[in-house]
């Protein structure tokens, strides 16, 4: 019986496993090795590690694990787990089952892309998310476009044209729901819009060089920004009945807890109902896993150390 299991083996997840074992839980951090960022290059906003490969931050993060004797890591999956007493059993992919007294979830959000050719081949490179995470290196000076995908978008176009003089919002033929005020605030901005259909992404292996669409020039690009539709990557949160926000991440309280007793979310799978959205940074998925930890090992102490009935 561990005191605490992690899955997810993300900036979140890490994070947590390091502060249980500062705080000499013995802990399992499991690891699928399926991560939202694996196709970045490079992570930023990370103070110390700005622009430093994803997988070299994992590498960094593993090794420094190795020093809390308390902290076990396995690469594995989860497929099932089941409340037991005061605690969990979970089931994994080769149908072991390990218990913990607390679980934390640090399973991570998935993007389900638009079905564009080129478009899954080019994500992370010539193609990206966010402009605070890959606007600096990818945007500045050079000719972009955002994907339309709901009114946000309108709101990044007009971001973006603080990096760049020649962004091009691509509506994908759906025009008819931008308004009269979000047409006038791209056109007095400068930003143009296109409204044929976007059929193919074209470029190098891990460059963007064109947009073309269904009717009319393609068009010369360097980056797109773009979003997918975002799912939870595992079923757990469901099966355990976690209460669920309505973009569709766990609602968490402010020390990262669940609607289920015991357990824990962290990462930009889960956040507070007073947030509009999940946050994909890295180093606000580290500051949850920490706190996420911390709220489970306080939850330990209360409950070991509770008078007697």
């Amino acid at each position: 019986m561990f005191d605490a299991i992690v899955v997810g083996g993300g900036p979140a997840g890490l994070s947590a496993a390091l502060t249980l074992g500062r705080a000499i839980r013995r802990a399992l951090l499991i690891d699928s090795g399926e991560y939202r960022n694996a196709r970045a290059e490079n992570m930023h906003n990370f103070l110390t590690r700005d622009g430093i490969p994803p997988s070299e931050f994992r590498a960094i993060a593993h090794a420094e694990l190795k020093r809390y004797p308390t902290i076990e890591t396995q690469k594995a999956t989860v497929n099932n787990v089941t409340p037991i007493g005061d605690g969990f059993a979970l089931t994994l992919g080769d149908s072991s089952t390990v218990q913990t007294r607390r679980l934390i979830l640090a399973t991570g959000l998935a993007d389900d892309l638009p079905p564009i050719e080129g478009l899954a081949r080019l994500w992370g490179r010539g193609i990206y998310h966010c402009p605070y995470c890959h606007g600096y290196e990818a945007a500045r000076g050079e000719p972009i476009a955002v994907l339309y995908h709901d009114a946000i978008m309108v709101d990044l176009a007009l971001h973006l044209r603080r990096f760049s003089p020649d962004v091009v919002l691509c509506a994908n033929g759906r025009a008819g729901e931008l308004d009269e005020t979000a047409l006038n605030r791209l056109a007095d901005n400068g930003v143009l819009v296109r409204d044929e259909k976007v059929v193919r992404l074209e470029g190098g292996e891990e460059t963007l060089e064109r947009i073309v669409f269904a009717s009319g020039e393609p068009l010369p690009r360097k980056a797109l920004f773009a979003v997918g539709q975002l799912r939870q990557r595992s079923a757990l949160p469901s099966k355990l009945g976690c209460r669920l926000l309505p973009d569709g991440c766990v609602e968490v309280d402010d020390f990262q807890a669940t609607s289920v007793a015991g357990v824990y979310a962290a990462g930009d799978m889960a956040h507070r109902p007073s947030l509009p959205m999940p946050l994909p940074f890295v180093v606000t998925a580290t500051a949850s896993g920490t706190i996420a930890a911390i709220a489970a090992d306080k939850n330990l102490v209360a409950t070991d150390t509770a008078p007697r009935a």
